[in-house]
């Protein structure tokens, strides 16, 4: 039974992996990039428009993208 409780602390470690994992999906292509550019500059702020043009992505990870690239601090 003492097993069991331990099993559950196991769990913990794993989901922080998961997130870490993260950070390396938002990892683009040169294809990808000047396509979420051009997509831009034609319908703005429209991520999921944008993702639907670029398969297996999404609109949080092509969001996440551009404002980590084009953030602007004003």
């Amino acid at each position: 039974m003492a097993d069991s409780g331990h099993s559950s602390d196991d769990s913990s470690v794993d989901s922080r992996d998961a997130n870490g994992s993260q950070d390396s999906k938002l990892e683009f292509s040169e294809d990808e990039e000047t396509l979420i550019t051009r997509m831009f500059n034609l319908v703005g702020e429209r991520w999921s428009l944008i993702a639907g043009r670029i398969p297996g992505r999404t609109a949080e990870e092509i969001e996440k993208y551009w404002t980590s690239r084009y953030s602007t601090s004003e």
